[in-house]
C-alpha cells in the first residue's frame, strides 16, 4: 500500500486519478468505510454489514461527479449486493438516513421503479416532440433511421424554431440518458435502447450546430451503446452488420473576414432549414462575441444588442427571415468592430485601455519624453498633457499649440504640464504657448 510509482505516486493517488489505468480495488477497512473518491461508480459487497458501517461503506459510489466517460456525467452510483446486504439497508436508513419514522418515503427503492421512470421519460420526451411535429415513432419504425440524416436534419430544424423547444428537449435527453445510466446493466439489450439513441442522435445534431462543437464523442457514445445493446434474432445477419451510426458535423467553417453578407443573405431565400441556418449562424456571432468581449470588456453593447434580437425573435414579433437579416447586419458590424484597432494603428490591448478610459470620461495621459511619445487619443471631454523634453523648439512648441487648438471640439479644458528642472525653461514654454493659443 505505500509503495511508490516511478512518478511517486502510491495506490490511493492513482485509483483517485480517474484517468490512471487502476480502476479496480479490493478493499476492507478505512478503504472500505473512510475512503472518498468521486469517481467510483461501483461497490461490489460480499461480507455482511449494518448500521453506521453500512451507510458509510454505500456512501462511498454516491459521490458525483463532472467527470466524463464517453461524455456522460457520473450521477449516480451501482451497488452489487452479493450477500444479501439490503435487507440490513432499511433500518439504517431508517437510523442514518431519514431520522426516524414519518419523515417520508425511504431514499432507497426498487430499481423496477427506475425503469419506470424511463418508460415514462422516454414517453414524456415523445410526446413532446409529436406536439411540434416530430415524430420520433414513426422514425423509430425505418431500419435505416440513423441513416437517415436529411430527416434528423428536419427534425433538428424544427426544434430550433425556438429557444424554449430547443432547452426543453434538451431537458428530456438528460433525463432518459441519466435514468438509462442508472438503470444498467439490466436495461441493456432491451430494444427501448434504440428509441434513447434517437434522442442522444438528434440532441447530437442539434448540438453540432448550437455549440460548434466536435461531436466525435457524441458519436462514439451513442455507437457504443448500440453496439451494447443489439437484440440479436433469428432475421440478424451479424456478417454483414456494419455501424449504421454517423453524426456528421453539422454547419458551415466561419470566418468573419471572409463573410460575403450578400452571398448568405441570397443563399438564404433558398435554404430549405432556415432555422439551422439561423442557429448557425448565431451560434458562430456569440462564440465570436465572447472572444471579442474577452479581448475587450467595453463591448457588452454588442451582446445587449445581440440579446435584444434574439428576443425579439422569440417573442414573435419578428420573422425568420427578418431575424437572419438583422443576424447578418449585425455580423458585419461586429466585422467592422473586429477591425477597428487596424484602423486606429493600435493592438488589442491598447484598444481595450482607450475604450475603458472613454467609458468613463478618463483622460489619457498624453505624454512626449525623451524616450516616449504616448498616442494622441481622445478619451475624455478634457485633456491632460505632460510635456517632459528639455529640448523644445519654438517649432516644437507651435506643434503642440495647434494640437491643442484642434481638439477645440472635443475638449472643455486643456491641462499642460512642461517639465519643471533647474534651468526654469518650463514656465517660458508655457508662457510661449499661451500666447499662441489666444
Amino acid at each position: 500500500m505505500n509503495r511508490v510509482d516511478e512518478h511517486g505516486h502510491d495506490v490511493e493517488y492513482n485509483f483517485k486519478d480517474a484517468e490512471h489505468p487502476l480502476q479496480l480495488v479490493f478493499v476492507c477497512a478505512m478503504w472500505l468505510t473512510g475512503f472518498d473518491a468521486s469517481t467510483v461508480s461501483t461497490m461490489y459487497l460480499d461480507k455482511p454489514m449494518k448500521d453506521h458501517t453500512l451507510m458509510q461503506t454505500i456512501a462511498r459510489a454516491n459521490r458525483v461527479t463532472s467527470f466524463k466517460i464517453n461524455d456522460v456525467e457520473k450521477k449516480n452510483g451501482e451497488l452489487v449486493d452479493y450477500y444479501n446486504v439490503f435487507r440490513n439497508m432499511k433500518e439504517a436508513l431508517k437510523n442514518y438516513a431519514r431520522g426516524g419514522e414519518g419523515m417520508g418515503a425511504a431514499p432507497v427503492q426498487d430499481k423496477e421503479v427506475l425503469f419506470q421512470l424511463l418508460d415514462d421519460s422516454i414517453v414524456q420526451g415523445t410526446e413532446f416532440c409529436a406536439e411540434r411535429d416530430i415524430d420520433l415513432g414513426k422514425i423509430l419504425k425505418s431500419n435505416d433511421v440513423f441513416k437517415n440524416v436529411d430527416l434528423f436534419g428536419k427534425y433538428a430544424d424544427r426544434l430550433l424554431t425556438k429557444d424554449e423547444w430547443r432547452k426543453a428537449f434538451a431537458v428530456y435527453e438528460n433525463t432518459i440518458t441519466s435514468l438509462f445510466e442508472a438503470c444498467k446493466p439490466e436495461v441493456v439489450g432491451n430494444p427501448i435502447v434504440r428509441s434513447i439513441a434517437v434522442f442522444q442522435y438528434l440532441r447530437g445534431v442539434v448540438d453540432s450546430i448550437i455549440e460548434q462543437k466536435d461531436i466525435e464523442a457524441v458519436s462514439a457514445r451513442i455507437s457504443d451503446l448500440l453496439d451494447e445493446s443489439v437484440v440479436v434474432d433469428a432475421s440478424t445477419d451479424l456478417q454483414h452488420t456494419n455501424p449504421e451510426f454517423v453524426i456528421k458535423q453539422s454547419g458551415r467553417t466561419w470566418d468573419l473576414s471572409k463573410l460575403d453578407f450578400e452571398k448568405l443573405a441570397a443563399e438564404f431565400k433558398q435554404i430549405n432549414y432556415k432555422n439551422i441556418e439561423i442557429a448557425d449562424l448565431r451560434a458562430f456571432i456569440q462564440k465570436k462575441l465572447d472572444e471579442m468581449m474577452q479581448q475587450n470588456a467595453t463591448r457588452t453593447d454588442f451582446a445587449q444588442r445581440l440579446q435584444e434580437i434574439i428576443d425579439r425573435y422569440n417573442s414573435g414579433s419578428s420573422s425568420a427571415d427578418n431575424y437572419f437579416d438583422e443576424l447578418l447586419k449585425f455580423a458585419k458590424d461586429l466585422k467592422e468592430e473586429s477591425e477597428r484597432h487596424i484602423r486606429e494603428g493600435l493592438t488589442e490591448d491598447e484598444l481595450e485601455i482607450f475604450d475603458l478610459l472613454k467609458s468613463r470620461n478618463i483622460a489619457l495621459c498624453i505624454a512626449d519624453t525623451d524616450t516616449i511619445a504616448t498616442p494622441g487619443k481622445i478619451t475624455a471631454d478634457y485633456g491632460y498633457l505632460r510635456l517632459r523634453r528639455e529640448d523644445y523648439q519654438t517649432t516644437d512648441v507651435e506643434r503642440w499649440t495647434e494640437f491643442v487648438r484642434e481638439q477645440e471640439s472635443n475638449w472643455k479644458d486643456a491641462f499642460v504640464y512642461f517639465k519643471h528642472e533647474e534651468s526654469g525653461i518650463g514656465p517660458k514654454l508655457a508662457h510661449q504657448m499661451l500666447e499662441l493659443l489666444v
